[in-house]
Order: C-alpha cells, then sequence, then structure tokens
C-alpha cells in the first residue's frame, strides 16, 4: 500500500471558538474548580482522606504543575470543615521533675482560658497572700505564737545570764549569738593584756569558769531551738491556716470553667493540687523582708514562673480540623523545639520554652509535606520513621553536643499524634521509596495518582475555560476572548502531543495565560486575543531556542552535511529530537550505509564506540532481523554493512530512526538512491510495521525550518509513521506550506509504503506485506536481492581460496 499524504486539516486540532459557549471569560462564574481530568485521582484522594484506620496516609504522585498540591489542599479544606475541632496542647511545670515538663490536652479553646486563669492566679497569690498575712487578725495570732516562745525564752535566758554573772562574766546578744565576756575589778570587760596578767592560779579558775558557761549555753540552745521550731512551725501553720481558704477558693474558680469532659481531667486536677500544695510550701517568700529582699524577689518570681500555662497549640480560632501546608520541614519546624537562653555560659531552659512542630499542630488534621524537602535531611527522614511506627512525637533537640556550650537538658512529655500526612512526590519517587523503604512506604496505602493527560471532551474544556477565569481574577489580569481560550486549549493538545487528549499540567495553562496577558498589555488591548496568545507562544520559543537556533545554523553554514534536494544511495535524512528540559527540539541528522560482502552482518558503528544507548541498539538488532527476515530464502546472508550517524558526537539513543536505517541499508544494497528532501522518522517491528514514535511534532517542525532556510520547492517533507496521526499538532506556519503546496506530510504503516516514496520504484513487496521468496526484478528489493546473490557468490570464493592453497605443493 502506498504511503499517504494527509491533508492540512489533519494536521493539527482546531477547536472553533463559538464551541466554547462564551465570548471571553469575564462571563464565566467560577465556582470551586472541579479536578479536570483526574477523577480517579479525585476518587483515590477522597477515599485515603476518609479512612480513619492508621496507615492510611496519602501519597500523591504527578508531574510538577498538574496541581496536585492545590488541588489536594482544597479538598483537605474541604473535608477538614466537616471536623470536630481536636483539643488545644498545653506544657505545664512538673513539681516533682522539672526536667521533664508534663503535656496536657484539653477541648479546643481551654488551653487558652487556662493560661488566663493561671495568669490571673499568679496576680491573685501577689496581691491577696501579702494582704492577709499583714491583717490585724493574722498579727494578733501571730505574736501570740510569738510570745509564748518569747517567754519561754526569756526565762532560760535570765537564768542563763544569771549563771553567767555568778561566775564574773558579762554576757550578751549580738547579731543574733551569744557573747560573753571576762569582767574586771570596775565590772568592765578585761582586756587581752590584763587577762594575760592575771595569776596562773586565777586563770585557771578563768577557764574552768569559762568551760562551765559553754556548757550552760549549750544546755541553753537545746531548749530554746525547740520552742523556736514550735513557733516557726506554728507561725507557718497559721499562713496556710490564713491562706488555704484563698488558694481553694480560686483554684475552684479555675476548675468551674474547665468542667467539661476531658481525657486529661485526673492530670489538671492533680497539676492544681501541685500548685496549691507548693504555694503553700513557700508563703515566706510572699513577705516582704528588711534585708536581701531582692533575693526574695527573684526567688518569688522564679516560684511564679512555674505556675504559668506554655500553649504550644492553640486550637480556638479553628472552625474545623486543622490543614498545615508545611514547606519547610526541617527538623525544628516540623518536630518542634527547646528554646535556650544564655547565662554564665551556660544554656538555660524550662518547661515555657518548649514550642510544637508543624506535625504536633496538624493533630486531628492533615499535614501536606514534599518528600524531595523530606529526604534532603537524614535527620528529619529517621525521626519521621520512627513517629510513623509509633504514633507519638518527643520534642527535643537532636543533639546537645552540636550546641556552643553546656545547656540545661529538657526531656518534655511526649505526645500521641493522629495526623494524616499527605506527601507529595514524583512517579520516580513513589516507586524508588517502594523499593529502598518498604517499612515506610508501608503507611502510605492511599495512592494518588495523578495523570499528565487526559481524554478531551467539551466537558473537560468547559473546565479548562473556568481554570482561565480563575486565574485572570486571581493573578488580576486581563481576560481571554474566546478565541484566545481555544488557541490555549490547542497548546494544551500540543504539550501532549495529541489530538483527542490535553495535558492535564495547568501549570503551563496558568503561565501562558499570564505571558499572554502581557502580550495584550504591551500591544495595548483591553481583552487577550488569539494573537496575543500566539505571540506569548513566539516569545517563548525565543526566549529558550537558541541551542535549536545554533545548530540549525551549522546545517545552513555547511558545517552539519545535510541535504535538502536530490537523490543518494545509501543516504537519508533521519529526524531526532533534543530535549535540553526547559526546550525540546527537532533536528535532522544524516543516516548513511555502506554494503559489500562479508560474514559479519550489520555493524552499528554507533555501538562499536560506546555512544549508543541500549533502546538504539535493540532497534539495530530488530532490523537486522527485518532484513534476514525480508531475505530469508538467501540465508544465511553474505553481507557486511556499516551503520552510522553522521557527525553525532553526543551519543544516540531511541529506536525511531530504526526505518531511516532500513532505508539506508536497502538503497546501499540496491544501488537505489533516496530522495533528500524527505526526511524520515519511525520504529520497525520484526514484522516490517512502523511503529510510533515521540516527539513528532518537533521533528517535523525542525525538519521544515531547516528546509525553509533552504528554499522550499514543493519536493520536501517528511515519512512519519501511519500511528502517529492522532498525534499532529504542528505549527501554523507547517500547515500553511502544506496547504500552499510546499511541504508534505506523508504517512506510512509498513516498511514498503515508504520504500517506494522515498525511491520512485515499486518496492517489491505485495501489497499483503508478505516477504520473498524473490522479488520483481526491477524493484527494489529485487535489485538489493541482485546485490546480495552478488555478495555470496564473491564470499564464497574469499572462503574457498585458503583451502585451494593448503593443497598447493
Amino acid at each position: 500500500m502506498p504511503a499517504k499524504t494527509l491533508f492540512p486539516d489533519q494536521l493539527r486540532l482546531q477547536i472553533d471558538p463559538s464551541s466554547l459557549g462564551f465570548a471571553s471569560t469575564a462571563d464565566l462564574q467560577v465556582p470551586n474548580l472541579p479536578w479536570i481530568g483526574q477523577e480517579r485521582a479525585e476518587q483515590a484522594a477522597r477515599f485515603g482522606l476518609a479512612m480513619e484506620q492508621p496507615d492510611y496516609n496519602l501519597f500523591v504522585l504527578g508531574e510538577v504543575g498538574s496541581g496536585r498540591a492545590s488541588l489536594l489542599h482544597q479538598l483537605t479544606q474541604a473535608v477538614a470543615a466537616e471536623r470536630a475541632v481536636p483539643p488545644d496542647l498545653c506544657y505545664l511545670h512538673n513539681f516533682k521533675s522539672p526536667d521533664r515538663p508534663r503535656a496536657l490536652r484539653m477541648p479546643a479553646g481551654q488551653g487558652r482560658v487556662l493560661r488566663q486563669l493561671m495568669v490571673r492566679f499568679v496576680r491573685f497569690l501577689q496581691d491577696e497572700i501579702p494582704a492577709r498575712l499583714d491583717s490585724e487578725d493574722f498579727k494578733t495570732d501571730s505574736e501570740r505564737i510569738e510570745n509564748v516562745y518569747k517567754t519561754e525564752e526569756t526565762k532560760a535566758y535570765a537564768k542563763l545570764d544569771a549563771f553567767a554573772d555568778a561566775h564574773g562574766f558579762n554576757l550578751y546578744r549580738e547579731s543574733g549569738r551569744l557573747v560573753f565576756t571576762l569582767r574586771g575589778a570596775k565590772g568592765g570587760a578585761l582586756t587581752e593584756n590584763e587577762a594575760r596578767a592575771l595569776p596562773k592560779e586565777r586563770r585557771a579558775q578563768v577557764d574552768q569558769a569559762e568551760q562551765a558557761l559553754r556548757e550552760e549555753i549549750a544546755q541553753f540552745l537545746e531548749t530554746t531551738r525547740p520552742l523556736l521550731r514550735t513557733m516557726n512551725e506554728g507561725l507557718a501553720a497559721l499562713r496556710r491556716q490564713v491562706v488555704r481558704p484563698l488558694i481553694d477558693h480560686e483554684l475552684q474558680a479555675i476548675r468551674n470553667p474547665l468542667k467539661k469532659q476531658i481525657k486529661d481531667a485526673v492530670k489538671l486536677g492533680s497539676y492544681l493540687d501541685q500548685v496549691a500544695q507548693d504555694v503553700l510550701e513557700h508563703l515566706e517568700l510572699f513577705l516582704p523582708q528588711d534585708d536581701d529582699d531582692a533575693e526574695r524577689q527573684e526567688a518569688l518570681s522564679q516560684l511564679l514562673l512555674g505556675y504559668r500555662v506554655n500553649l504550644v497549640v492553640d486550637n480556638a480560632e479553628l472552625a474545623g480540623a486543622p490543614v498545615i501546608v508545611e514547606d519547610n520541614p526541617v527538623y525544628h519546624s516540623l518536630f518542634g523545639r527547646i528554646e535556650y537562653q544564655a547565662e554564665e555560659d551556660v544554656l538555660l531552659t524550662d518547661f515555657s520554652r518548649v514550642r510544637a512542630g508543624s506535625l504536633i499542630r496538624a493533630h486531628g488534621g492533615f499535614l501536606l509535606l514534599h518528600l524531595r524537602d523530606l529526604v534532603a535531611d537524614p535527620l528529619v527522614w529517621e525521626k519521621l520513621r520512627r513517629f510513623m511506627r509509633s504514633g507519638k512525637v518527643q520534642i527535643e533537640e537532636p543533639s546537645n553536643m552540636l550546641m556552643p556550650m553546656t545547656a540545661v537538658s529538657l526531656q518534655p512529655q511526649g505526645v500521641d499524634v493522629h495526623t494524616k500526612i499527605i506527601l507529595i512526590g514524583s512517579t520516580e519517587e513513589y516507586y524508588a521509596l517502594q523499593e529502598v523503604d518498604p517499612e515506610f512506604a508501608r503507611h502510605f496505602r492511599a495512592k494518588v495518582d495523578f495523570a499528565e493527560s487526559f481524554v478531551a471532551t467539551a466537558d473537560t474544556r468547559a473546565a479548562t475555560a473556568l481554570f482561565v477565569a480563575q486565574t485572570c481574577r486571581k493573578l488580576g489580569l486581563r481576560h481571554l476572548s474566546a478565541a484566545a481560550v481555544a488557541r490555549v486549549l490547542e497548546d494544551a493538545h500540543r504539550r501532549v502531543d495529541d489530538q483527542s487528549r490535553q495535558s492535564a499540567i495547568f501549570g503551563h495553562i496558568e503561565a501562558l495565560v499570564s505571558e499572554s496577558a502581557a502580550a495584550c498589555d504591551a500591544r495595548g488591548g483591553g481583552l487577550v486575543e488569539a494573537v496575543d496568545v500566539a505571540s506569548a507562544l513566539d516569545a517563548h520559543r525565543l526566549r529558550h531556542d537558541y541551542p535549536e537556533q545554533r545548530l540549525r545554523e551549522s546545517i545552513i553554514e555547511r558545517e552539519r552535511l545535510i541535504d535538502v534536494r536530490g537523490a543518494r544511495v545509501g543516504q537519508i535524512n533521519g529526524l531526532t529530537q533534543i530535549d535540553l528540559g526547559d526546550w525540546r527540539f527537532g533536528l535532522p541528522v544524516r543516516v548513511t550505509a555502506h554494503t559489500h560482502a562479508g560474514s559479519q552482518g550489520l555493524l552499528n558503528i554507533e555501538r562499536e564506540v560506546a555512544m549508543s544507548g541500549p533502546i538504539h541498539d535493540k532497534g539495530v538488532l530488530i532490523l537486522h532481523s527485518y532484513l534476514t527476515h525480508l531475505f530469508a530464502h538467501l540465508a544465511p546472508l553474505a553481507l557486511n554493512a556499516a551503520l552510522v550517524f553522521e557527525q553525532e558526537y553526543h551519543g544516540v539513543e531511541g529506536d525511531s530512526a530504526s526505518c531511516a536505517e532500513l532505508y539506508a541499508v536497502l538503497s546501499a544494497l540496491a544501488g537505489v538512491p533516496l530522495r533528500q528532501g524527505i526526511a524520515v522518522t519511525g520504529a520497525l517491528n520484526q514484522h516490517g510495521e512502523v511503529l510510533p514514535v515521540g516527539g513528532i511534532n518537533e521533528k517535523i517542525e525542525g525538519w521544515f525550518r531547516v528546509c525553509e532556510v533552504a528554499g522550499l520547492n514543493g519536493e520536501q517533507g517528511v515519512l512519519i509513521p501511519e500511528r502517529n496521526r492522532r498525534h499532529l499538532m504542528l505549527d501554523q506556519a507547517v500547515v500553511a506550506a502544506v496547504q500552499q503546496g510546499r511541504f508534505h506530510i506523508h504517512t506510512a504503516a509498513h516498511i514498503s509504503d515508504g520504500l517506494a516514496l522515498l525511491t520512485g520504484q515499486a518496492s517489491g513487496l505485495p501489497s499483503s506485506g508478505q516477504e520473498g521468496p524473490g522479488y520483481a526484478p526491477e524493484s527494489v528489493l529485487g535489485q538489493a536481492e541482485r546485490s546480495l546473490r552478488v555478495y555470496r557468490r564473491a564470499y564464497q570464493r574469499m572462503a574457498g581460496l585458503p583451502r585451494l592453497r593448503r593443497h598447493l605443493p
């Protein structure tokens, strides 16, 4: 069957603006956008978000710009709005172990209430305790207790004083201590010199009397110390008796607003009881002192700090479950941290400096993370793995060894966290995770797979128009006319090289809308038209196609040898695609073949020098297999054939040139020239069928631009696989040239279709496509068969010559 020549209307999808049903996007009302073309992903996401069982976290895989993050965020917020608000989380001082703060969960909003009540309680203590302990009633009762002590102490002191007087000593008190001196003849204290001048016998008497006085003083202290202790205990009991009703009443005022049933009610009650006991044990700090009052004030401040509430998660303002997007998942932001303050070369901290991370703040809700951000830090990854296994978060510093000075350690109580994690990554990252860390991947049983493209329908086009309208409103851009939207839709088809499918990477559409609006502003238009979209696409090409331009110039300047006219034996122009990441373009490459008699078969020169990838090697081997099949009646083939991509120095990969390579080999075998104005792309299978290839539009346009610069004469064109027809979304310039008859697009379903087109002769294959044995003598395959027979005879003669020489004398 001969190659088909396509008509202009077959070369690209043309969308009629009137079929969209609006004049401009300003007419469109934008509700919540549907998941355009992502129905499977939406169903999977809803399933994962609804599952309450463990390990049903979501892994969202798809390409950047597919809307995977924004759509999940939008859906998650809608689901979260229907859920109950999770509890607050507080950290409280641990009176028994200050280095182990206690965690307390409370109903949403009550953490804030408790914090305010405890602040009021501290102020109450500072105001009311000193006032109550300064009241007349308290003074009267305390004086009574003190008088009892003073009476007994006075009696004991009078007895001691009399004893000292009787033994010649003066006794008095000085700074709370008992001091005695030896009395002289005049009643005054003896000086040291006078004491030394005493007779020996008198000094012995004095020493004996001094020893007796010291024993009496010891007896006095033994008597008064229990009295003093009793007095102090009595005063302390009196203070507690006076203050306890105040504290109990105030703490009851704290308990009353918090009477709602909470999981940690017992823990809260125990904490308040400990607060009351701690206050009663330190009542003396509330009383002003005449000396060292600054030290007392510092101690009181430290005491009152322990009565504060560290509200690390405050959900009072939430209307549903939390949804947190963590764009910077470093250790502290994800798991929380403990803040430190430097003081005298030591880092100090306490429970009030504990801070929650996004994982704890998302308790009861959802946390969105990007996989690539997590794996960048092994410490974060390992900590997250432990959390996924235990469901508990322990706020801690990664390592005190990293700190520049000694730090006070703190180990806050770990908390159970029920957060549904939504992990976003690419398809490659998802399967790599399954391979390298199956234990972690087991916790993400809800797979949400975003498609790269979808079947285009009237509904998807209407939804895409809504997306364009939303983009214009969101970014404050000029609206697009229906013709401009149609042009945007056509570009979405071009992105995936398919007339029936549209790209699902809406990031490209948003960028094109923005750039088109800028082009409209530049020309002073009021509405973005199709011409502005075309201008934006041309400007995008200009910003990115410099490498393509330089390679094309190298062809025009004859640095790279490409012929666009005439015919050559064993030479053909193949089409390749170069993908630079931000830009793809096609480029012709000369494929040449030489054949001669031999036994090596088909030699791939790129493979011999390690410049050929495995897919290209596979294509050449398939070519060799089909070539052998074509001439199976002559097997084994006495053939040496060398194939090469001329002036290709960066390696070859892919099998899209296997048809061109076969044509070159057959041309070399048959001695039949191939038209150089027709470039060829297409893969080959073992039955001679031409298979579709990728990058078809870029390849055609790349060849067209080379021919256009060289001068189109109506003979140039391309030969592509018939199965690539639906993938054609060619540039308008190419379509116009085809319409004018200056360029042609031919398709082939079988290798024989293109052979006749390229040579102008019959291929030799029957219309059924069945090969050999024996082909028409004047056909291409018939002439190739004739050459192979000549090669066989020549090879047999060469192979027999050594055997003949061995028989010579």
